[in-house]
């Protein structure tokens, strides 16, 4: 897909055998899943916490808010912007790339809560989903 000027620049990732986005401006960094620790009573999509670099980050899994069936468990973790709340990453598959986007290209008629729309690729779709979502 060739970069435009006005592109959004996105974070492509896998869930299972699906692919998913997110602008790439909430990205922080990408790290290896270390060991985590569970936290009781906490909501179902919340993996637990692991320690990185000193900074306690909650971990979520977005196949649970997403509804997904798991039939793996991640092993990357996408780290977000910190808003002030602490720490948050995603647990994730893979990542696949990060490329541009013509926002005028997404298809919205999809969105709902947790999707913002649909990038059409020339091998299929990609579903941008919005963090705030995911994460709340």
């Amino acid at each position: 897909m060739p970069e435009t000027v006005g592109d959004v620049q996105v974070l492509e990732f896998r869930l299972e055998d699906r692919n998913y986005c997110i602008d790439i401006a909430h990205v922080d960094e990408i790290v290896d899943k270390e060991e985590l620790t569970p936290l009781p009573n906490s909501a179902p999509r919340v993996e637990g916490v692991m320690d990185l670099r000193g900074t306690t980050t909650t971990i979520i899994n977005p196949k649970t808010v997403l509804d997904l069936d798991e039939t793996e468990t991640g092993d990357r973790v996408v780290v977000l912007e910190s808003d002030g709340e602490g720490n948050v990453g995603w647990l994730i598959d893979a990542v696949n790339q990060v490329v541009g986007v013509d926002p005028d290209a997404v298809d919205e008629s999809v969105e709902n809560e947790s999707v913002r729309g649909i990038v059409r690729q020339d091998d299929g779709f990609v579903v941008w989903v919005k963090p705030e979502q995911i994460n709340a």
